[in-house]
């Protein structure tokens, strides 16, 4: 990509949200894919403290015009875990009048549990492309974890949300989880994604942030089974 393509992988409790003991524990990544020559950017999985997320876009001499999620899970879009409120994407129209852009199967899951109207947010079919300045992101329906589950393609980029790590991949024993579809994202839905496009995780769950695909087909254990029979008996438990 040119030097007009922005991007900054920010982990929660190092980068930002420093002293939240749940953004530490969960380590997630947050990113800004931008365009330096308009100024304009957009946040992915906006959680925890939404507004020093603005704050480190502005401080870049950037505004926001966008966010993107995911999925719906607290830590990625913010809402209620165990009695405890994360912050997220109602936070951060508090802020920044912005839309947030999901895939469609997700709408009723995001606003169920961050109490964001479906009026707020831009739903998406898988191919559909979000333009940041002059730039393309686009994004790729990826269910599994989640039904509305989506990575971003973006400058050699593939930001995997929960969806595929450096190692494993999301889980499929939640609400809405489906591990035969799964099986079919990792196995068809991303295998158009390049040897040589890097990913970018949803978490810091490996000692490095990120990897070429390529390496993450050779050594990720979840994309070892040869056929969907044996993946299911591995991993759809």
């Amino acid at each position: 990509m040119s030097d007009r393509f922005y991007f900054r992988q920010l982990l929660a409790g190092r980068d930002f949200a420093i002293g939240d003991n749940m953004a530490r524990q969960m380590v997630n990544f947050v990113y800004v894919i931008g365009d330096r020559e308009t100024g304009e950017a957009v946040l992915v999985d906006p959680a925890y403290r939404p507004r020093e997320l603005v704050e480190l876009v502005e401080a870049d001499g950037l505004r926001l015009t966008g966010a993107i999620a995911t999925h719906y899970h607290f830590d990625h879009i913010g809402g209620s875990f165990m009695g405890h409120d994360v912050e997220g994407i109602r936070e951060l129209l508090e802020v920044a009048d912005v839309p947030v852009h999901v895939q469609a199967e997700e709408v009723e899951w995001v606003t169920r549990s961050t109490g964001v109207g479906a009026d707020t947010l831009v739903a998406h079919q898988s191919g559909d492309h979000v333009r940041v300045g002059g730039l393309d992101v686009t994004l790729i329906h990826t269910p599994g974890h989640t039904p509305g589950s989506q990575c971003l393609l973006a400058g050699g980029r593939l930001l995997s949300g929960d969806t595929l790590f450096l190692e494993g991949c999301g889980r499929t024993d939640l609400p809405g989880s489906d591990p035969a579809e799964m099986y079919r994202t990792l196995t068809q839905r991303l295998s158009a994604v390049s040897d040589d496009t890097v990913l970018f995780p949803g978490h810091m769950y490996s000692p490095d942030p990120s990897a070429r695909m390529g390496d993450v087909r050779e050594h990720n254990y979840v994309l070892a089974p040869s056929s969907a029979e044996q993946w299911l008996a591995m991993f759809g438990s």
